[in-house]
């Protein structure tokens, strides 16, 4: 099978492999960042458009990433089994494994719908909403809900596109969804008036269609393995192993929420309104600065748990080592755009003066230590794609759950720091929490690593 054949890995330049998968995911999680970003920036450039507006949006967030989180403990748990099942040439065992995660996309995000539809309103104004955020916030998240199915497909099963060798089609999954919301937009939110529901029913409509793009294309037979009914019978040992391989992906949206839902009480606390309306910007950024380096490490997995499945040891390591080299020199260049132009940055997401006013100083503290978040990038990656569920978990709790949260609710009160404090937890999780994940990755999956290349060498040179 040649280097540039559907879904092998263990041919060709390891880096290529990568960038033939990176380049297309790289532009459709760009694309799907877009869904929530162009609303944003739409709802922020409305005439008359408050800090409210955008402050009430970004309340939302929290329950959007507990979408997500259901949406990649499925997809990110499901499809290094599959790249594994595949590696070893076992295409039934890569099949149940995708008709599995197809069934828990669905059933799961029909029961997230239900819960989130009926606990609205006292669930938002725990994270934070006041009596000015409340009714911007509610509009938003009631009409996304009802397509919460579709949210979750689209981000779920594309995983099991790339993992075949279908960049491209991946790509497809986003781009058309993306390219529809940027143009219902505008007339959902200005033409007919509807302002927050319409930024809403656009995203929906979008991941309508970039559902079933995804799974129209998994249940043709373009896909060499496709879902089948027959599979679709629910295996609770099945399951387990999906929802363990994934739980990393899980917990790292579920700290997000958690991480998003203490930073929007404690600026409420500290600054108000305002500030809750800096964090959406600050976020925002945030999705666009890393999506790139979280598009790469995706691409990197299929590479490694395909040629770690078929035991090309060496190959793995070339490919941690590239995507680490890839992440950090690309935030290191963001970090430098960002210092530089923060007062540029924020303005695409608000033309509102106050806004702009808190949102510098806090996004120079917040982005101050970027580049570092590339090692924790990094160093997740190869636990997922290995199967290390353990490890990948861990370090999500670390930085997020053990780091971020208790300093987000102390730094505030130490110091004077006050509203900052909550800005300056996150560069010092990325030093303490990158760095830790990085190195213990080294230490443990590297050294395994060298130690099977060189026993796997010494059996060839018996034999």
């Amino acid at each position: 099978m040649t280097a540039g054949a559907a879904g092998d890995f263990s041919e060709g330049k390891v880096s290529a492999n990568i960038m033939r998968l990176a380049l297309p995911m790289v532009a459709a999680q760009l694309a799907s960042v877009l869904y929530n970003i162009v609303d944003r920036i739409y709802l922020g450039h409305m005439p008359g458009a408050s800090a409210d507006v955008l402050a009430g949006v970004g309340l939302t967030f929290p329950i959007l990433q507990v979408v997500t989180a259901f949406a990649n403990l499925y997809g990110s748990g499901g499809a290094p089994l599959f790249a594994m099942a595949r590696g070893r040439g076992d295409d039934k065992q890569a099949a149940r494994v995708l008709g599995a995660c197809f069934s828990l996309l669905c059933a799961t995000g029909l029961v997230l719908t239900g819960v989130f539809l009926w606990a609205e309103r006292p669930l938002l104004y725990l994270l934070g909403a006041s009596a000015d955020t409340y009714p911007y916030a509610r509009e938003y998240l009631v009409v996304y809900m009802t397509g919460n199915v579709f949210v979750m497909l689209s981000l779920g099963l594309n995983g099991f596109i790339n993992a075949q060798g279908f960049g491209r089609t991946g790509m497809m999954t986003v781009l058309i969804g993306a390219a529809a919301n940027i143009a219902l937009d505008p007339v959902f939110i200005f033409a007919l008036d509807m302002g927050v529901r319409g930024a809403a029913l656009a995203t929906v409509l979008s991941q309508l269609l970039g559902a079933v793009w995804a799974a129209g294309f998994l249940f043709s037979r373009r896909a060499p393995v496709r879902i089948r009914r027959q599979y679709f019978r629910f295996s609770p040992r099945l399951a387990l192993r999906i929802c363990a391989v994934g739980m990393s992906g899980f917990m790292m949206s579920v700290t997000n929420c958690a991480v998003q839902a203490v930073c929007n009480m404690s600026l409420q606390q500290f600054g108000g309104d305002v500030y809750v309306g800096v964090m959406t910007i600050v976020n925002s950024m945030r999705e666009i600065v890393i999506t790139p380096a979280n598009g790469v490490t995706q691409a990197g997995q299929p590479v490694m748990s395909y040629n770690y499945g078929a035991g090309l040891y060496a190959r793995v390591r070339k490919a941690i080592g590239f995507v680490t080299a890839l992440c950090v020199g690309y935030t290191a260049l963001v970090w430098v755009l960002l210092m530089a132009l923060p007062a540029q940055c924020a303005s695409l997401f608000t033309s509102n003066a106050q806004l702009l006013s808190a949102g510098v100083p806090a996004m120079r503290v917040y982005f101050c230590g970027i580049f570092l978040m590339a090692l924790q990038i990094a160093g997740q990656a190869p636990a997922v794609a290995l199967g290390r569920a353990k490890q990948a978990v861990f370090f999500s709790l670390l930085r997020k759950a053990i780091i971020v949260i208790p300093l987000t609710l102390l730094l505030p009160r130490i110091g004077g720091l006050g509203v900052m404090g909550v800005f300056w937890a996150e560069p010092i999780s990325n030093l303490v929490g990158g760095g830790a994940c990085y190195v213990t990755m080294q230490l443990t999956i590297g050294r395994e690593l060298r130690r099977e290349e060189r026993e796997t060498a010494q059996k060839t040179g018996a034999l």
